[in-house]
């Protein structure tokens, strides 16, 4: 997730000259076969408790991803902040149904729930700063890739 959530940094930014829309266009096919493999060959194993959560959030989330796809392709913007908006939220229900059951760790959860909308919020009220519109952007995108990295190491940690 960090990388991730720094390339999309990165790509707003115009940093990285090799972040291109086809370079994110490639990374969108990749990551929609993977979600839909996924959740083809996890369904089974993932019925029960939080898993059933984070099933459901990787099945909606490949269509977040193919929206992804189509819009980069398309040059479609709307379809391109479906899958931004879509991975800056979709983890929410799943860290707040976690931090429920994991209740030692559960302000990780809470806490990274609170960043993903927090990040998205302050995302989406960027182009309304003319002056830390660039800055509001990197901003928003860090808590979201903050949020959703915390509740993945304390998962690697704990299990």
């Amino acid at each position: 997730m960090p990388a991730a959530w720094a390339v999309v940094a990165a790509a707003h930014l115009g940093a990285i000259g090799a972040v291109t829309d086809y370079t994110l266009f490639i990374a969108h096919v990749v990551m929609t076969v993977l979600l839909f493999v996924f959740a083809v060959t996890g369904y089974a194993d993932m019925q029960e408790g939080t898993l059933q959560v984070w099933w459901g959030i990787i099945a909606v989330g490949f269509f977040a991803a193919a929206a992804g796809t189509a819009g980069l392709r398309l040059g479609n913007a709307p379809l391109q902040a479906v899958a931004l908006y879509g991975w800056m939220l979709l983890p929410v229900p799943g860290l707040v149904d976690t931090g429920r059951r994991v209740t030692e760790a559960g302000v990780v959860y809470f806490g990274g729930a609170v960043l993903c909308v927090v990040g998205a919020a302050v995302y989406a009220a960027a182009p309304l700063l003319s002056v830390a519109g660039g800055q509001a952007v990197v901003a928003g995108i860090a808590a979201v890739g903050l949020g959703q990295t915390a509740g993945i190491l304390d998962a690697a940690v704990r299990y």
